[in-house]
């Protein structure tokens, strides 16, 4: 999360998806507050493994827990696609790849025992170059195949983040 994120306004929308006006991210959290996140699954181009990663200890929603999207909220007058294109930049350094829509939900969930309303879209990129994490949002990375997250996913003890869990089973393969 990049410094003061907690201040910075982002979109907010209603329950079917339409946007609505801009509030704080801090003002979204504790209101429990619909808004919406943008993500990219990056595969290897040969489409057998997946990046995941782990977030810092620092983020202040889902600290520490893993992940197999770069992404993050929707900012006011950006597309889900555009966010999608910043966020992967920002997150992992990928720049210049082509997305594909891959999965979308909405989740009406809870975190830190406030309601948590999101409304989530899942892109794809094929890519095999290197990857930059950003320090204040990434701790560490590495590839896996379908099946070894599907196995870990498994686990209820595999702390993963609880809205992109909901969209894992569209994602995966077989």
């Amino acid at each position: 999360m990049r410094p003061n994120a907690l201040d910075e306004v982002i979109a907010v929308y209603d329950r079917s998806g339409a946007v609505t006006g801009t509030a704080t991210r801090s003002t979204v959290y504790a209101e429990g507050l619909w808004h919406a996140t943008s993500g990219v699954l990056v595969r290897s181009t040969d489409g057998e493994r997946i990046y995941v990663h782990r977030r810092t200890d620092i983020k202040s929603v889902y600290p520490g827990m893993h992940d197999c999207l770069a992404g993050g909220v929707v900012d006011p007058g950006e597309t889900i696609e555009e966010a999608a294109v910043r966020e992967l930049a920002e997150e992992l350094g990928i720049t210049g790849v082509a997305l594909r829509p891959l999965a979308d939900a909405s989740w009406d969930g809870e975190w830190n025992d406030r309601p948590m309303r999101c409304h989530l879209f899942a892109f794809e990129a094929r890519y095999d170059g290197p990857i930059r994490h950003q320090a204040s949002e990434i701790a560490d990375g590495w590839w896996w195949t379908d099946r070894e997250l599907a196995d870990h996913l498994a686990d209820p003890e595999w702390a993963f983040v609880p809205d992109t869990r909901i969209l894992v089973p569209d994602m995966l393969r077989g």
